[in-house]
């Protein structure tokens, strides 16, 4: 479908948040112009930017299940204790004294859960530990070496249950393609407001239209009546004439009168539209009218076009990829759990000092290794197998869906595919009927002027020919929606308006 009037690419994307200023004069709109204002200032566009957001902040929740994580922690604590040992027999001191400890402890380490199903996790460990006892009478002795540490390492390998990336990233999978899938959805808000800023943009030119007809049909009834009158004056034409010309006067404008409410009550649907907010202009002329051009698209080609591109039809297909993932997952819960454990430890000596700590940790003076197995099932598994069943029924359940939508799109392109042809043809034929009355008019009217009609056939041709013109204005605007509806049906519509949603 032609458009007067084509704007460079929009570009819809996350800034949609600060709604534009309404002017404060009439304002002149091409169709383009009302969806861009539409999707400048819709709050439902707001709302969706702010879902898909949300939806996308998910992966990195379930990506942070395989961060790093470190961890330390650090203490001192310190002792003082007396001692005294007396003769059994006299009760005199044979031995006394005091004992001072003191301690310092480090520990530092990370541990991180692989994508496979491993965990790992490494931790160093210096320590300080001295004690010094002092006796009365006799000399005081203090802890030489006080300085250790320990390293050790342990690594833990799902064999079973919970092996493998398709397991292990499940959620981060799902979260991937519930993010794309929050693309589609946005995507669809732009469509059906883009959608239904265009009917309401059509039904505005039909109103305006439609009163100008009305104007139109008044001029012809108010000239039938003054030629009327003028006959009566001149005696050619009985009074009674003037009266049925004057009846037919305010016939029409009473149609006026419901053309000029229902402009009214358009453009205030439109307005309310494009400037959700208080600050709304005082007026709307709209630029763009309907035109007629021919769909080239044949209706096989129509159906594998939307079946590739309708947005809902895309979001189904990861739903279902996300239950096919969360099944396997179920799947694999029903194995027994056995995993493979790995460990070191590697101590040091006590030393008088720090350094030789260190040494002895990093060159692994003192290893120590460990390997082993670990085996756990529960007997006899039935909470694994119920979710098993439940993921089953949801992956089925999203299958089902998908058919029922692949369907039900199927029969919309038809429709909507065989809607626009009709209207077409619609057009073409209402624009020959509203030419034949047209002429049909004029040749009565020049009839009536030589006397070989009356008057009653001049109102009704004026009647047939009102009629014509607002049967071929509906035909338009029902075409300019008809286009529309398949455009969208057809997952085209953006491309159509050379929108583009990042």
């Amino acid at each position: 479908m032609l458009r007067a009037r084509v704007i460079p690419t929009l570009m819809v994307c996350y800034g949609l948040v600060a709604q534009s200023p309404a002017p404060a004069g009439p304002v002149r709109l091409s169709l383009q112009e009302a969806i861009k204002t539409s999707l400048e200032n819709n709050l439902q566009v707001q709302v969706a930017v702010e879902t898909r957001n949300y939806t996308k902040a998910s992966v990195l929740v379930s990506q942070g299940a395989f961060d790093w994580t470190l961890n330390g922690n650090a203490s001192y604590g310190h002792s003082k204790s007396t001692f005294e040992d007396k003769r059994f027999s006299t009760g005199s001191p044979l031995l006394s004294g005091d004992a001072t400890s003191d301690s310092k402890n480090l520990s530092v380490g990370v541990a991180k859960p692989f994508e496979w199903g491993g965990n790992f996790s490494l931790s160093y460990n210096p320590a300080y530990q001295s004690s010094t006892t002092n006796i009365v009478g006799a000399s005081s002795s203090t802890t030489s070496t006080p300085y250790s540490g320990s390293l050790s390492a342990s690594y833990t390998q799902s064999l079973l249950k919970g092996f493998g990336r398709q397991v292990a990233e499940a959620n981060v999978i799902v979260a991937k393609k519930g993010a794309i899938s929050a693309d589609y959805q946005y995507q669809k808000s732009i469509i059906d407001l883009v959608a239904s800023t265009e009917s309401l943009y059509w039904d505005v030119v039909y109103a305006q239209r439609n009163l100008e007809n009305k104007q139109q049909a008044v001029a012809l009834a108010q000239k039938q009546l003054r030629e009327n009158q003028i006959r009566v004056e001149v005696g050619t034409l009985a009074p009674i004439e003037v009266t049925s010309a004057e009846a037919s006067v305010a016939q029409r404008e009473q149609d006026i009168i419901a053309a000029e409410a229902q402009l009214a009550n358009t453009k205030d649907a439109l307005i309310r539209a494009l400037y959700p907010s208080s600050d709304r202009p005082a007026g709307l002329e709209l630029t763009d009218a309907p035109t007629l051009s021919h769909i080239s698209t044949d209706e096989k080609g129509a159906e594998k076009m939307a079946l590739e591109r309708r947005v809902e039809l895309k979001s189904a297909r990861l739903d279902l990829e996300s239950k096919q993932i969360l099944e396997g997952v179920a799947k694999n819960r029903l194995k027994p759990q056995l995993d493979l454990n790995l460990g070191y430890n590697g101590s040091a000596t006590n030393h008088d000092t720090f350094s030789p700590v260190n040494s002895d940790l990093w060159q692994a003076k003192n290893p120590g290794y460990s390997v082993g197995l670990t085996f756990s099932m529960p007997l006899p598994n039935r909470a694994s197998k119920g979710s098993m069943a439940q993921a089953r029924a949801n992956r089925r359940g999203s299958e089902l869906t998908m058919r029922d939508l692949e369907l039900g799109i199927t029969l919309e392109v038809r429709t909507a595919f065989r809607n626009v042809n009709a209207m077409e043809k619609g057009v073409k034929a209402a624009e020959k009927t509203r030419i034949f009355r047209q002429k049909d008019l004029e040749a009565e009217q020049k009839k009536y002027e030589n006397g070989m009609s009356t008057n009653f056939l001049v109102l009704s041709k004026q009647n047939d020919l009102d009629t014509a013109k607002s049967t071929e204005l509906q035909s338009q605007i029902s075409y300019a929606k008809a286009v529309t509806t398949l455009e969208k049906t057809l997952g085209n519509l953006l491309d159509a308006r050379k929108l583009e949603v990042k």
